[in-house]
């Protein structure tokens, strides 16, 4: 991982001229962190330092520099932390909204459901709070056709068996799918239409939406190889606060 990865430098590509500035982004920071307890139990997960910078600010600066201004954040556990942390986002020239759940939260396609007011009608990049990863976010203009796009990445130690297949751009799961496993790396952009059968308030996970989606052949995906980071433990968060000061 370079420096200008790190902190979102310099890009020499053809997407250094896309603009990105009509698409939204969601952020979801609204789990608990029930496996990064105690440190949870004070500190929301998104506000824990790795690198000298809480997890969600990585997020942040990145979506600035690769164009991005308007930021969609949910929370739940410690919401008002994480509201008083990041302000309205001028500080990182970013324009942030909140969408607060109520304890226990929503699960992720719950928490985008009820954000679709503040995201808009047209397609959304969603990005977990609690991982750290390099690809690049201006990909996201590219995609914005697709009903569903995932980002993969090979099988971290802790998920060893993966979960889906890609054939070209086509999503299946594992158990269906040839070729190598793949983990969904916590990274993808949306139409809202795909959200449009969750009732607002309802509790869903993200997998009932997924298993209709590739069903119907509509969702489809990209492996990312370079670096990403699951911040699911007390020790993956220290290994990454290591590399992240090495790298400085």
């Amino acid at each position: 991982m370079s420096n200008d990865e790190a902190h979102a430098g310099q890009y020499n590509s053809p997407l250094d001229k896309v603009n990105l500035h009509t698409m939204k982004v969601m952020i979801l920071a609204a789990g608990r962190g029930e496996r990064m307890r105690p440190l949870t139990d004070a500190t929301p997960k998104p506000l824990l330092l790795a690198g000298g910078r809480p997890l969600i600010v990585w997020h942040l600066e990145r979506l600035a520099a690769s164009g991005f201004r308007d930021v969609v954040i949910n929370h739940a556990h410690l919401g008002a932390q994480i509201e008083a942390a990041l302000g309205d986002g001028s500080r990182f020239g970013l324009h942030i909204r909140y969408s607060p759940e109520p304890p226990g939260a929503l699960e992720t396609a719950g928490g985008i459901a009820r954000a679709l007011p503040l995201l808009g009608s047209e397609p959304f990049l969603v990005v977990n709070g609690d991982i750290w990863c390099d690809w690049d976010f201006r990909r996201a203009h590219t995609l914005a056709a697709r009903h569903a796009h995932l980002v993969f990445v090979d099988n971290p130690p802790q998920h060893s068996g993966g979960d889906f297949c890609l054939d070209g751009e086509t999503v299946s799961y594992a158990s269906t799918g040839s070729g190598p496993t793949l983990t969904y790396a916590g990274t993808g952009v949306f139409s809202p239409d795909f959200f449009a059968g969750v009732a607002p308030g309802a509790v869903m996970k993200l997998r009932p939406l997924l298993d209709a989606g590739i069903a119907r052949g509509v969702v489809t995906g990209e492996r990312h190889t370079g670096y990403w980071v699951d911040v699911g433990s007390p020790e993956r968060l220290a290994e990454l606060n290591q590399e992240l000061h090495q790298k400085k």
